[in-house]
C-alpha cells in the first residue's frame, strides 16, 4: 500500500495544500484568471434573474454582517450567504467553465466562497489565486476518481465535488494547518449533495450554491477545532463508495503538484450543456449547406454518445429544459444561426417555428462517438441527405476561446444582466489579480474606486 493510501487522501491533499506557495502555482495563474473572468461573466448575466432575486430575498433577513458583495447588484450579505448567491448566479445560465474529463463546472463552487471570504477578511489577489487553483485541483481530482460512475448514478458532480474544492480553497485562504485542512475536507464529505434529476430546475443551482457555502462552512468549522476522518473520501464507508463505485486512487492523488487540472478547463461559447456544443456546431455547418432550404427539411437525426442522449433526449417545457435539449440546440442553430442567451430564453423556446423544427429532431445512440462529439444528419423532402460530424466543438481544448473571446462574453453577459458594475474595471482587475493588495476593490466594482 502506498503511503498516501495508508494515511488517507484527506491527509495527502492537506499536506500538499498547506505546503504549496504562490511560486508553485504561478504558472497556472493565467488559466485561473480566465476561469474567474468567465465566472464574473456568468454571475453578472444572472444578476437580476428571478432565481437570484428570490435567493437574495430569502437570505437577507438572516444574514449576518454585510461584508461581501452580491455580484452585479448593490446588496451585500455575510460571506456564507454571498457565497451561496454568487455560486447560484454563476451557474444559472449553463454558461460556466467546464472540466471536460468530469463535466464539473469548477469556478462557481470555488470562486464564489473564496471571493466572499477574501472580501470579508481583506485577503490579497495572490492569496485568492493560490487558493482558487488548489480548490479546483481538489474538486477535479475527486471528480476524476469517481468518474464516470458517480454522474451516471445521478449525482450532480459540480455540486458533490465542488464542496471539496470550496473547503480546500477556503482552508488555504484562512491559513489553516495541514491537520485543519484535512478536517475541512472531511467535513465537506458530510455536506456533499446534488442530483442530476433536478438539472432542468432551479434546484440544481441550490446544490451548487450549497457546495460553495458548505465548503466555506467546513473550513470555518475546521478552523475552530472540528475534526473529521482523514479517509472521509475513500474509506470503506466514505463518500466515494457511498455515492458511487470504488474510487481510482491513482487519479485521486497521483502526480499531485506535477499536473494541474485547471490546465484542462474549457469555456463555453454557448449557454447550454457542454455535450450539446458539438450538436450546435454541426448544425451551424449544415445551415450553410442548406442555403435557405429550411422549408425542405424532412427530418433531423442527431447521433452521439450515451451521455449526450441521457442528458439531452428530453421534452422541452421551459428554458431550463432547452439548455439541456438536443432538439432545441439543433432547432435554434439551424433556424436562427445563433445560439446565445436569447436563443434559450422562453420567448425563443416557444416560437412556433422553433417548436415545429424541434419536432423533426430525433436522437440516436452512436457508441463509437466519444462524449463531446456529435453527428447531425438532415434528410430533405427531395431525399437528399446532408451530414456533419464534429469531434471537437468550439470552446474545447482543441478549439479554445481566446482571452478576448471571454472578455467579449463578459461584456455581453453584463448587458444581459443590466448591471451598473464597471465591466472594464472588472476585466482589468482580474488580469491584474495577483497584484491587488486587497480583492475588496474588485468586489466593489460599482463604487468607481481605484483598484489597488
Amino acid at each position: 500500500m502506498r503511503q498516501d493510501e495508508a494515511q488517507g487522501a484527506g491527509t495527502t491533499f492537506a499536506d500538499f495544500i498547506a505546503g504549496t506557495m504562490w511560486a508553485d502555482v504561478a504558472a497556472q495563474s493565467h488559466q485561473a484568471k480566465r476561469s474567474i473572468l468567465n465566472f464574473f461573466a456568468t454571475a453578472l448575466g444572472s444578476a437580476h434573474d428571478p432565481a437570484v432575486t428570490t435567493a437574495l430575498r430569502t437570505l437577507l433577513p438572516f444574514s449576518g454582517a454585510a461584508t461581501s458583495a452580491v455580484i452585479g447588484r448593490p446588496e451585500r450579505l455575510d460571506a456564507l450567504a454571498a457565497a451561496f448567491v454568487n455560486a447560484v448566479s454563476a451557474n444559472l445560465l449553463d454558461f460556466d467553465d467546464t472540466h471536460l474529463d468530469t463535466i464539473i463546472h469548477p469556478a462557481a463552487p470555488v470562486a464564489a466562497p473564496v471571493l466572499a471570504l477574501a472580501q470579508a477578511r481583506g485577503f490579497s489577489g495572490r492569496a485568492v489565486l493560490t487558493a482558487f487553483i488548489l480548490g479546483v485541483e481538489v474538486e477535479c481530482r475527486i471528480g476524476n476518481a469517481v468518474s464516470p460512475g458517480h454522474y451516471a448514478r445521478g449525482w450532480h458532480i459540480t455540486s458533490t465535488c465542488g464542496v471539496f474544492g470550496a473547503a480546500a480553497a477556503c482552508a488555504k485562504l484562512l491559513g489553516l494547518s495541514a491537520d485543519q485542512i484535512s478536517n475541512a475536507i472531511g467535513i465537506a464529505a458530510s455536506q456533499s449533495a446534488g442530483i442530476v434529476e433536478n438539472l432542468p430546475s432551479a434546484a440544481k443551482n441550490v446544490s451548487v450554491g450549497n457546495a460553495a457555502r458548505n465548503g466555506l462552512f467546513a473550513a470555518l468549522l475546521a478552523a475552530e477545532g472540528y475534526s473529521a476522518s482523514p479517509r472521509a473520501i475513500e474509506g470503506p464507508l466514505g463518500w466515494a463508495r457511498a455515492m458511487g463505485d470504488e474510487p481510482d486512487l491513482g487519479r485521486l492523488t497521483g502526480s499531485l503538484g506535477k499536473t494541474w487540472e485547471i490546465a484542462k478547463n474549457t469555456y463555453k461559447p454557448y449557454p447550454a450543456g457542454i455535450v450539446f456544443h458539438a450538436v450546435i456546431d454541426g448544425c451551424f455547418n449544415l445551415r450553410a449547406k442548406l442555403d435557405g432550404r429550411m422549408d425542405n427539411v424532412a427530418s433531423i437525426t442527431v447521433q452521439g454518445s450515451a451521455l449526450l442522449l441521457a442528458r439531452g433526449d428530453r421534452p422541452v417545457r421551459n428554458e431550463r429544459d432547452a439548455r439541456v435539449s438536443i432538439h432545441h440546440c439543433a432547432a435554434c442553430a439551424l433556424l436562427l444561426g445563433v445560439a446565445g442567451v436569447t436563443e434559450f430564453a422562453d420567448a425563443t423556446v416557444f416560437r412556433p417555428d422553433i417548436v415545429s423544427l424541434r419536432q423533426k429532431v430525433r436522437a440516436e445512440l452512436d457508441a463509437s462517438l466519444p462524449d463531446g462529439a456529435a453527428r447531425v444528419m438532415i434528410r430533405l423532402t427531395s431525399g437528399e441527405t446532408l451530414a456533419e460530424t464534429v469531434m471537437e466543438a468550439k470552446g474545447s481544448l482543441a478549439d479554445p476561446l481566446s482571452d478576448r473571446d471571454i472578455e467579449t462574453k463578459l461584456h455581453d453577459c453584463a448587458r444581459l444582466g443590466a448591471t451598473d458594475w464597471d465591466i472594464d474595471r472588472i476585466i482589468d482587475g482580474i488580469w491584474r489579480l495577483d497584484t491587488l493588495a486587497d480583492v475588496s476593490s474588485l468586489m466593489s466594482a460599482n463604487d468607481r474606486a481605484d483598484l489597488r
